[in-house]
């Protein structure tokens, strides 16, 4: 598929690109995992070495529906993977943290509340925390798959996990014409995501969130 947008070209740093590269090197937690389920940093109290790898799940923003604080800006957030349906609303990949689990989803800063997630067959409006995954093309590519396959010699982006602790990934999916970022799973055998207030599972055909490396 070939849907996604890429960041416009610059010929020189701004101050944006500088205020990112001071940020990704700041101490970023990932979602809780299923043992801890707690707000965690992969290095509590000091940054990472230049040499650490990014945890599996990758460094994320946490927000919440509950805090006033601004949105994150684009030297925070990276530019956007996706568009909306009306081709200018930016679209994020995101995790909505339950109670007991972890669940991928969408993120339009331009809807309220923002996090979308693709839940008990409908498109559930999240509130409470959740977590924005900023893309990084340098890092992190798209891979064709179906079914809940994860694709050979490949290593998805760790997106969440069920209350069960069956893992899930971020995917995307084609609804409509419009990209739509949600979750897929070996248990699931699609990729579910969330549009127009559903829950659509799409089997064949979607794409899954992997490290390059």
């Amino acid at each position: 598929m070939s849907y996604r947008r890429r960041s416009p070209d610059s010929g020189s740093e701004s101050d944006g690109d500088n205020d990112r590269k001071r940020w990704e090197k700041d101490d970023q937690p990932s979602f809780p995992d299923a043992q801890h389920h707690m707000n965690q940093s992969p290095h509590p109290g000091e940054d990472p070495p230049a040499y650490a790898p990014p945890p599996p799940s990758g460094y994320r923003i946490p927000l919440s529906t509950e805090s006033d604080a601004p949105f994150p800006s684009q030297a925070q957030t990276r530019y956007p993977p996706f568009f909306d349906a009306d081709g200018t609303s930016p679209v994020f990949l995101g995790s909505a943290i339950f109670p007991n689990a972890v669940h991928p989803c969408k993120i339009n800063p331009n809807l309220q509340p923002p996090c979308r997630v693709p839940y008990g067959g409908g498109e559930h409006e999240h509130k409470g925390r959740y977590d924005l995954l900023p893309f990084t093309p340098e890092t992190m590519e798209w891979i064709q798959t179906s079914r809940g396959r994860i694709p050979p010699g490949k290593r998805p982006v760790e997106g969440g996990y069920e209350d069960h602790g069956a893992k899930l990934y971020h995917a995307v999916a084609m609804i409509n014409g419009v990209p739509v970022p949600g979750k897929t799973g070996e248990h699931l055998g699609a990729c579910n995501v969330a549009f127009g207030g559903a829950e659509h599972a799409i089997q064949d055909n979607y794409e899954i969130l992997c490290w390059k490396v």
